[in-house]
């Protein structure tokens, strides 16, 4: 019996996954269509799960449009800006530019831009910060690796307060935009830790029950914002006595080292994806030829 009780427990948040309203359209050029292939054949587990975990659902119906950098679309969009979402249901994917931070693989950019979809649907269409949006998305996208946590090392190191991590996401500047994310994400990261993995979603829920998103957040957290940051980025200030971490030369050594890294990784995958998609068109060619 014991054992049956069990196995229900394993089995129901899996069915209760299988059993949500999940409609996706994707529209693309003739020029994308390998990587229209390659996210209609996306498994809606694979995203409904991590969703279910930040306390949010997964949203039931999606229109997701391909644009490539050609388009008109793009070369208006930030050329650092991979995915966008709008409203509730509708996603814009730029192919072309994924691999750059905090954007690793197509997949990754799917979830990521599901997550903003899905807060905004909790939240009701109301407004929630952009560091908000932007943390809980990589936080349940994938969070950050050691570069990441290099380079935060820094940004933490100036004690900084959320109204300094938004004024960075407003910059438009690449470097500051990428620190804004990491800030972001450490944030989200603590308090998800510390007061349960689905508090985002309850954070968004009480906003679209018409409370003011700081109202939320406090009541969820017991805490202020500017508290919580302060407690999020209190262990990567706590690291500056490191020598070779506090010296400028073995710290800004040690990031020229990770921006080449990350400019090589960057191009390799470009490349990689460059060659997948064109292998993808020859086969569709061959294909209407035989036919």
């Amino acid at each position: 019996m014991l054992a049956r009780c069990l196995l229900a427990l394993l089995v129901w948040p899996l069915a209760a996954i299988a059993s949500q309203p999940y409609n996706l359209r994707v529209d693309a050029p003739a020029a994308l269509a390998g990587v229209a292939a390659r996210v209609e054949a996306m498994d809606p587990a694979s995203l409904a799960r991590p969703l279910a975990s930040a306390g949010l659902d997964l949203p039931p119906n999606v229109h997701l449009i391909l644009v490539a950098d050609e388009h008109p679309v793009a070369g208006r969009t930030p050329s650092w800006v991979a995915g966008q979402a709008f409203g509730a249901d509708t996603i814009v994917i730029y192919p072309q530019r994924i691999g750059s931070y905090p954007y690793d693989s197509l997949e990754s950019v799917v979830l990521h831009e599901f997550v903003h979809l899905a807060l905004n649907r909790r939240a009701g269409g109301r407004s929630l910060p952009r560091w908000f949006h932007e943390g809980v998305a990589v936080s349940v996208e994938s969070g950050w690796g050691i570069g990441s946590q290099a380079r935060l090392l820094w940004a933490a190191a100036y004690d900084p307060a959320i109204h300094d991590v938004a004024m960075l996401f407003e910059s438009g500047a690449v470097g500051e935009t990428t620190t804004a994310y990491l800030l972001s994400a450490a944030l989200i990261e603590d308090i998800r830790r510390r007061h349960g993995l689905a508090v985002p979603g309850a954070i968004a829920a009480r906003v679209g029950r018409g409370e003011l998103f700081e109202v939320a957040f406090a009541r969820e957290t017991g805490e202020t914002v500017n508290d919580a940051a302060a407690q999020a980025w209190r262990v990567y200030r706590g690291l500056r006595w490191l020598p070779i971490l506090t010296s400028a030369s073995g710290l800004w050594g040690g990031i020229v080292v990770l921006a080449i890294i990350a400019f090589v990784v960057r191009q390799r995958r470009r490349w990689q994806r460059r060659r997948e998609w064109e292998e993808d068109e020859r086969r569709e060619q061959s294909q209407q030829i035989e036919m």
